[in-house]
């Protein structure tokens, strides 16, 4: 057999495998949007759930998503960013860096149970902050971290080495150059990374098992004080999300129409997953063009 034809073959294998993946993936997504896009409405995604009773909506656990979402990248991103930024402009090769760096690969891959129990016994037990959203954003934000630092250092790291030295000639501190010229060169990259480290966040269900909670207590949104126990912003009350009441719903098997309300909830968490991503990408690709357009 000669090297173009193993060569051939090799790369048919390639493709016949990546095509049974993405057949596989898509097959998926399309079985969990045919159930579930007939059973969404209007009325599906803003009245609250009910219990035992056919009907009901998912309207609380997806603001309750969405706002645990920007309590947890408001927590995270900072430090990441911080991180990010010493790792790739700061950090020497030395012991410590090796130590950072191998706890943020032990950090990303750790199981997101065992994030939820770590988050359970520290912040729900230890800090008794409860099943709150403020303990589900901090073991989130452990959850986070690993994601969104690498993400900060490789699009730090991207930067070719000129534009440093462009700073530093024009008289700018280290911290200046990095500061005005090196991150916001950076940010298409950065911004990529946070919205596709925010569709993983909303689909988290483990992790927030064991610290937002599994109820999901009626709001009044006309009341706007966090320190509210009824308020929408309070941060210390239970948050059931959108992800933890679909397992809540398939385990428990105590609504009439759990099979509906699942399916119906499922596809909307899909949509909002790919909206995500799908945003992240066109969003990234706008910047880069308009920074070199503008360049």
């Amino acid at each position: 057999m000669n090297a173009k034809r193993a060569d051939k073959i090799a790369t048919g294998i390639l493709y016949s495998i990546a095509g049974v993946i993405v057949i596989i993936l898509a097959a998926l997504l399309l079985y969990i949007l045919v159930r579930g896009l007939p059973h969404i409405s209007w009325e599906f995604l803003t009245q609250p759930s009910k219990a035992y009773q056919v009907g009901g909506g998912i309207g609380i656990q997806l603001f309750n998503s969405f706002y645990l979402l920007i309590v947890t990248m408001i927590i995270s991103f900072p430090i990441s960013l911080g991180a990010g930024i010493y790792l790739s402009e700061y950090a020497k090769q030395n012991w410590l860096t090796d130590v950072i760096r191998t706890s943020i690969e032990i950090l990303s891959s750790l199981p997101s149970v065992v994030v939820g129990l770590f988050g359970f016994l520290v912040f729900v037990l230890q800090f008794q902050y409860g099943f709150s959203i403020i303990s589900g954003a901090l073991a989130l934000t452990f959850f986070n971290l690993p994601l969104l630092t690498r993400n900060v250092e490789e699009s730090l790291r991207a930067i070719p080495a000129t534009q440093r030295e462009a700073g530093l000639a024009l008289g700018l501190s280290r911290w200046e150059t990095v500061l005005r010229v090196i991150v916001p060169e950076a940010t298409p990259g950065i911004l990529t990374g946070v919205i596709l480290s925010s569709g993983r966040i909303f689909g988290e269900a483990a992790a927030l098992i064991y610290t937002a909670g599994q109820s999901a207590p009626a709001l009044d949104f006309s009341n706007w004080n966090p320190l509210s126990a009824a308020s929408p912003l309070n941060i210390f009350r239970q948050a059931e999300t959108l992800a933890v009441y679909i397992w809540k719903v398939n385990s428990e098997g105590t609504k009439p129409d759990g099979d509906a309300i699942s399916a119906g909830a499922s596809a909307v968490l899909i949509l909002a997953v790919l909206a995500f991503n799908f945003g992240a990408r066109a969003i990234g690709k706008r910047l880069y063009k308009k920074m070199t357009s503008a360049a």
